[in-house]
């Protein structure tokens, strides 16, 4: 993928495009400020959200090793994957092992994230997606452009097109005439999964949340297909990063009030499926946990970076944020789009390539963010400080390994120019001839800037320089008493 304002570049001169994201999520977030606005405790809620989100991790380790004991007592099996590679081997053994060729998957980032469908076809496996979403980016050969609505970027004509196009080539063909109709569209998906679900053997789904109280999973969807996937297959996989954990069933209450609110707008999820371990003649024969680390150790390392491990994956940063709204999701090359993404991708991968370096400058600092997190992530701090990271380089973690990153050979340019800068500021003297110098040379000063600094003037419009600076029109019309010489190193007013 490239670096992000190459693709945002594109992605922005796509009009459709724009369209549909501004109108969806318009309406998810005004739908969703409703459902907050009903609760007269929200800001308490969040704050307990966070407050749970950080002691677990603060204590992960032992709530790790109670999770694995519960899931264990209950029937199941837990599996350790230090990174991506080592889960899609596990993954593609134990679908192996059950001698079939064929998986059925419920929604989940985590398995997106470590690329499970494409290593599942390299072993010969199929696996099919069973959210009406996640089916239609995968009809499309396409990618997930949102947490919570990975066709958002589709619209019901494209669709429409993909289902006729395409379904035939997975399974039950589209009916005959089909339109652009919602309901004709959703039950076309409906006849397609269904045998689906019915010949499934295997499942594989992630987890919104785990309990480590008794080793219970949790997952919360609106369609059915979950409790489908988790319910009628022999075999069921979950692969779970280890972030979600949460220590009692009295935590999980809190999240169940955070979560639809702040993602779908519900008071309450369609669906909320739990499921403990394994038990006779209900439910799979044989439960794997797979819990997965692939870089969240080291993002736990970080004290300010750390946070953004409370996520819970409700979308509401990706619906109120300017950039993600005019960029869409593909642009950030992950995937976990939007203010998320722009921290959370950077931290798990590492500062490996022009893309992540170039996530945590894809924020316009706004705060929308922050202020819409119902676990109350700081995400423009984490922007900033990783933002320092890219440039300035520095110690963190990588693969469990204390490292020092260099800093980023493309912001060369901006590390003299901001030390230069500090260095002015530090010495008033020279600032103030500075900004006598630029006064008397306004008239020559271009509107766009040159080189690299064309970047940022192709979108702006440089400030006019005022004929005179602050300090000398207070020195003029007030008098130089008890503001310094002025180019004396103790102004009051440097």
């Amino acid at each position: 993928m490239p670096a992000f304002p190459r693709a945002a570049a594109v992605a922005t001169g796509n009009a459709t495009l724009r369209a549909n994201l501004r109108r969806a999520t318009h309406t998810i977030r005004a739908k969703r400020d409703r459902a907050v606005a009903e609760l007269e405790d929200w800001d308490r809620l969040r704050a307990a959200g966070a407050a749970i989100k950080d002691r677990t991790l603060r204590h992960l380790d032992r709530y790790l090793v109670r999770l694995e004991e519960n899931v264990v007592r209950a029937g199941g099996t837990v599996h350790w994957a230090a990174d991506a590679d080592e889960a899609n081997r596990i993954v593609t053994d134990l679908v192996r092992a059950t001698g079939e060729t064929e998986v059925v998957k419920v929604k989940s980032m985590a398995t997106q994230e470590i690329g499970l469908n494409a290593a599942l076809e390299r072993a010969g496996i199929r696996a099919y997606e069973t959210d009406l979403a996640e089916l239609i980016v995968q009809l499309g050969d396409d990618l997930p452009s949102h947490l919570l609505v990975p066709a958002i970027h589709r619209g019901r004509a494209e669709i429409r097109d993909i289902f006729r196009d395409r379904m035939a080539d997975w399974g039950r063909p589209a009916p005959e005439g089909l339109t652009d109709r919602p309901a004709e569209l959703a039950e076309a998906a409906r006849l397609h999964l269904r045998e689906k679900f019915l010949n499934a053997k295997v499942a594989v789904s992630g987890a919104n949340f785990m309990v480590a109280e008794t080793g219970t999973l949790v997952v919360v969807e609106s369609e059915g297909n979950g409790r489908m996937c988790l319910t009628l297959p022999e075999t069921l996989i979950s692969v779970v990063g280890i972030e979600k954990t949460v220590p009692t069933w009295r935590d999980l209450e809190v999240f169940l009030q955070l979560l639809p609110r702040s993602s779908t707008a519900e008071r309450m999820n369609p669906y909320t499926s739990m499921w403990t371990g394994t038990t006779d003649e209900d439910g799979p024969r044989a439960f794997h946990l797979v819990l997965l680390d692939n870089g969240r150790t080291d993002a736990l390392a970080d004290p300010v970076g750390r946070q953004a491990l409370r996520c819970i994956r409700c979308s509401a940063c990706l619906n109120v944020c300017p950039v993600y709204e005019r960029a869409g999701g593909h642009a950030y090359g992950s995937p976990y789009p939007g203010p998320i993404g722009a921290v959370l991708t950077p931290q798990l991968r590492g500062l490996a390539s022009p893309l992540e370096e170039s996530l945590p400058f894809a924020s316009s600092l706004c705060g929308a963010c922050y202020d819409a997190c119902p676990v109350a992530i700081d995400i423009p701090e984490i922007l900033v400080h990783l933002r320092e990271r890219v440039v300035e380089g520095g110690e963190a973690t990588v693969r469990g390994t204390r490292t020092v990153i260099k800093p980023a050979r493309r912001h060369a340019g901006e590390r003299a120019v901001m030390r230069a800068a500090g260095w002015t500021f530090d010495h008033p003297g020279a600032l103030r001839r500075g900004q006598r110098l630029a006064a008397r040379t306004r008239r020559f000063h271009p509107r766009r800037l040159p080189g690299p600094g064309r970047a940022w003037s192709d979108t702006r419009e440089l400030p006019e320089m005022p004929a005179e600076s602050f300090r000398d029109w207070w020195a003029r019309t007030r008098g130089d008493a008890g503001t310094g010489s002025g180019d004396g190193e103790g102004n009051g007013l440097s």
